[in-house]
């Protein structure tokens, strides 16, 4: 009887141990099988590009003068600065759109290496700049600056120092939409992907949208921007 029931044991631990191997069996390649899935990634990138206009204009107009009076060089600098001022107030520009900065005299006999041969003694210059978001204003008032030259007014040559800067200061008001427009372009061009390679589009495993960047549109047309962004996406691809 004893061995009868040792019999049987065995054959329930057996019956048992082959079924437990074969869970864990199951269990492993389902768990093989879902980690493949899961390792399945593409990861794709989105682009959004928007054309602006600029909205701020930075123009600074520099006079300079040259003379063997300190004074005079003060004084020419002063008399140029409120030409400038004039010509401006009255083609559209307000008060508070102007800023000067303070007059820069250079007396030249006054520098170590000099020599009595310096030609003009004196050098100063003094700059007046436009800070406007009237940036039309400024690209159609700078073809006019011969008036000031007409007047006497000894504006700079220097065309580094005059180049007038242009900002696009409007990109809060555009970054939902771009970031929304590169996310769907991604998801598009990860949805051929997965066509091609037989699969489906997952879940989103990671997502960067990228930094922004604005730059000139060419070296021409400097006043006109182009905004930019570049989502990264991966995507999980399931059967």
């Amino acid at each position: 009887m004893a061995t009868s029931q040792s019999s049987n044991s065995a054959i329930i631990f057996a019956i048992g141990a082959v079924i437990s191997a074969a869970l864990l069996s199951f269990g492993l390649t389902e768990s093989v099988q879902n980690f493949r899935s899961f390792d399945r990634v593409v990861e794709v990138k989105g682009l959004a590009e928007r054309e602006v206009a600029a909205d701020t204009a930075i123009w600074p107009l520099k006079v300079v003068r040259a003379g063997d009076s300190q004074s005079t060089i003060y004084e020419q600098l002063d008399k140029d600065v409120q030409a400038i001022r004039a010509f401006l107030l009255v083609n559209g520009f307000d008060e508070n759109e102007l800023s000067v900065s303070s007059p820069n005299v250079l007396d030249k006999l006054a520098e170590r290496w000099a020599t009595e041969d310096v030609g003009f003694r004196y050098t100063g210059d003094q700059t007046l700049t436009v800070y406007t978001n009237k940036v039309e204003q400024v690209r159609e008032l700078r073809q006019q600056l011969s008036e000031l030259g007409k007047k006497g007014v000894s504006l700079s040559g220097n065309a580094y120092e005059t180049q007038v800067e242009y900002h696009f200061n409007g990109l809060n008001d555009i970054k939902p939409s771009m970031i929304e427009e590169s996310a769907r372009n991604a998801r598009e061009v990860a949805l051929r992907f997965a066509e091609h390679s037989d699969s489906q589009l997952g879940k989103i495993r990671t997502a960067d949208q990228g930094q922004f960047s604005i730059y000139d549109r060419d070296s021409n047309t400097p006043h006109i921007k182009i905004v930019r962004v570049v989502s990264t996406v991966a995507y999980q691809l399931v059967d």
